[in-house]
């Protein structure tokens, strides 16, 4: 008889990905009821990083930002960017708000600045760039910021709307 550790056993956790898929998805489910069954999830995760991952976007979906601050953290000490991508390209768009709706405003900025270009993203970092940019008071980068974001979707006048929006934070 084999007693092969999670790790050791990649089957352990199969079925954890639909399990986590079928509680987002589930619309007869509250936020709180929610957050109750996704923190029975992550001790079964493939991956620490993945666990922490989802525990903090449930967090953040109920409005428990501080909570989800922790475990966002928690994901990326654990190695999120080395485990999926992807998820890591979504958490700094979600750690951003977070730390933006914590007043903590600065790092938001800080950490879209640095947000990867990913497809499962698209212009999700500069979008809340742009709102973080504009909780800081600094309306003018906002609003550049946003219609840079919206320029690669213009079918016409990428380079008029892009001298535009350089425009509005140009030294007058």
């Amino acid at each position: 008889m084999s007693h092969a550790t999670p790790a050791q056993n990649p089957h352990a956790h199969d079925g954890w990905e639909s399990r986590v898929a079928a509680l987002w998805s589930d619309d007869t489910v509250d936020d709180d009821a929610r957050v109750v069954r996704m923190r029975e999830l992550p001790a079964r995760a493939p991956h620490p990083a993945l666990g922490a991952f989802e525990l903090g976007a449930v967090l953040d979906s109920a409005g428990h930002e501080a909570e989800a601050h922790e475990q966002y953290a928690a994901a990326t000490a654990a190695g999120l960017d080395d485990v999926d991508p992807s998820r890591a390209a979504r958490m700094v768009v979600q750690h951003a708000s977070t730390l933006r709706n914590l007043g903590r405003v600065d790092e938001a900025i800080a950490m879209l600045r640095d947000a990867p270009d990913h497809p499962d993203t698209g212009a999700a970092p500069q979008s809340f760039l742009a709102l973080a940019l504009h909780n800081a008071g600094r309306t003018d980068e906002a609003l550049r910021t946003a219609i840079e974001a919206l320029v690669p979707t213009l079918p016409r006048y990428h380079r008029s709307v892009a001298a535009y929006a350089a425009a509005l934070t140009e030294r007058r």
